[in-house]
């Protein structure tokens, strides 16, 4: 991908990710202006020094005297919000409490400035930071893009809107220690991973009728044009010649017939084997057979949000030209109810030959998943697995939308993923894998069934790991409660969250450049 970049003596602007991004961002130096429409932080306490000190002295106190009224004392995601002060068209002034800024931290002081301000008609939003802390720049406007995210594609402008058609429009200039020059390490190593945010985001966001299991292999070709990655697809074929009966046993009762997709970057040492990220992708889950209730099921369309966050995590690692080899695989499919759909009671033969007796058709992305994990170890023997997935309604219950569900038999993989998760801000939390587990999906007829032991996040993940030989590293991520929110969050909008393309990216960081 080009990047704009500018002159070092001036800012350093950046086309928006997509037609979401509302405004585009650009780097300068230091520098705390008298007017327009400012955003600034402040610790808690409000302590001297600093810009906040810098505003307070030119407004003759009345800054702090505002923060006093208005009992703001800087508590982490507090804000101070002042129109029309002291010269300013618009002030806000953002909280960051007490305790040492983490790159997350960071990255949520930048979303809530571009959501607070998300619909200001200033042509040009400035956010000062005093702090010199690394890459602080980079992470403030990694925020500011995920932050500003919005998802208007269907929507159509009406006569009396009241809303001006340039809010939110312009530019957001971060000014901070490291001038100009951030703009540059965040155009190359941090707004791809915007980028693969926004990507997955979108995909997870469309209706059913618009992303199937074919036209997310298009969108994915679309977004890869250009970039140094094999795309692999299987189609029902194919995948009969494999006997990948799980991933077909699943889409057999759609119109809309399945698809296996693999994207491969080679970035790292030539030979070495990749990390392989496999994403359970149904476009659409009605339950199958299984029937779901009907009372929220539209919002089945976000049960490909581990296929978007796999695939889109390699797409940003090709971009950023990261030093690792990796594959991203999608088992993609529609669950749907019809004379041709698999039933309960079905016995289903995976590609490794392996049997299972279907318990519930609604257990649907363990099946489609299992395939996956066998092609990828069979076509690029990687030296590890992570599986990306909301599987089961089970892991919410236990951890809510704080925590994705983290299983392993790998003690070193699951340390690295946890650690990673606290550094991305995308949070794990390790959950039991216990052999007894076996117990509960026994079956009369088959190798195991799919479903029906407890508990039911623990054997599901019990159940993909018989497709995972011991001595392979293999984790798998159960973000069920955190691919979708309800409510907003300072990076993360309501609705799609693109969970995990962070958090692998960061492991990536971490632990395999």
């Amino acid at each position: 991908m080009v990047f704009a970049l500018l002159s070092a003596l001036v800012a350093l602007a950046l086309l928006p990710l997509s037609a979401h991004a509302q405004r585009t961002l650009s780097f300068d130096a230091h520098a705390a202006p008298d007017a327009g429409t400012v955003a600034i932080a402040v610790a808690e306490g409000l302590p001297e020094g600093g810009t906040f000190s810098s505003i307070d002295a030119r407004s003759n106190g009345a800054l702090r005297r505002a923060a006093e009224a208005e009992g703001f004392r800087g508590r982490k995601d507090s804000t101070l919000d002042l129109r029309g002060f002291a010269g300013y068209d618009r002030l806000l002034v953002v909280g960051t409490g007490k305790d040492a800024l983490t790159p997350a931290a960071l990255q949520d002081i930048g979303g809530t400035v571009a959501r607070t301000l998300g619909k200001a008609r200033a042509p040009r939003v400035e956010l000062v930071w005093d702090g010199d802390e690394a890459d602080a720049a980079s992470h403030l406007a990694l925020g500011v893009e995920l932050g500003q995210y919005s998802f208007d594609t269907y929507r159509t402008r009406k006569a009396d809107d009241e809303t001006p058609a340039d809010a939110g429009r312009g530019e957001l200039v971060v000014r901070s220690p490291a001038g100009a020059a951030a703009g540059q390490a965040y155009a190359a190593q941090w707004q791809p991973v915007a980028r693969s945010v926004t990507f997955a985001r979108d995909l997870v966001t469309e209706p059913a009728n618009a992303v199937w299991p074919e036209e997310f292999v298009a969108r994915v070709r679309e977004e890869a044009r250009g970039l140094p990655v094999q795309i692999e697809v299987l189609d029902v074929p194919a995948m009969e010649r494999l006997g990948m009966g799980g991933i077909l046993s699943v889409g057999q009762g759609s119109a809309r017939p399945p698809r296996l997709l693999l994207v491969s970057y080679q970035g790292g040492t030539r030979g070495d084997a990749p990390l392989a990220f496999v994403g359970k992708g149904i476009t659409f889950d009605t339950g199958g057979i299984s029937l779901k209730p009907g009372a929220d099921m539209w919002r089945m369309k976000y049960d490909m949000s581990g296929a978007a966050t796999t695939i889109a995590t390699v797409l940003g690692l090709a971009r950023r030209g990261a030093n690792v080899n990796a594959v991203g695989v999608a088992a993609l499919a529609e669950n749907m109810p019809s004379g041709t759909a698999s039933r309960p009671g079905d016995v289903i033969r995976t590609a490794s030959g392996k049997t299972f007796e279907i318990m519930s058709t609604d257990a649907e992305g363990r099946m489609v998943l299992v395939d996956a994990i066998w092609y990828v170890q069979r076509q690029h023997r990687p030296k590890l697995i992570v599986d990306v997935a909301t599987l089961t309604g089970a892991i919410v219950t236990a951890l809510g939308n704080d925590y994705a569900g983290l299983f392993s038999r790998d003690d070193a993989l699951a340390a690295q993923l946890l650690s990673s998760g606290e550094n991305s801000g995308e949070l794990l939390w390790r959950m039991p894998l216990r052999d007894d587990y076996a117990q509960g999906l026994k079956s009369p007829i088959a190798d195991l069934r799919n479903g029906g032991g407890s508990p039911g996040s623990g054997t599901a993940a019990w159940f993909i790991g018989e497709w995972v030989p011991r001595d392979l590293p293999w984790a798998h991520l159960d973000i069920a409660g955190m691919a979708w929110r309800n409510s907003a969050k300072p990076t993360i909008p309501e609705g799609a969250s693109a969970f995990g393309v962070r958090l692998l990216d960061q492991f990536v960081r971490d632990h395999h450049e």
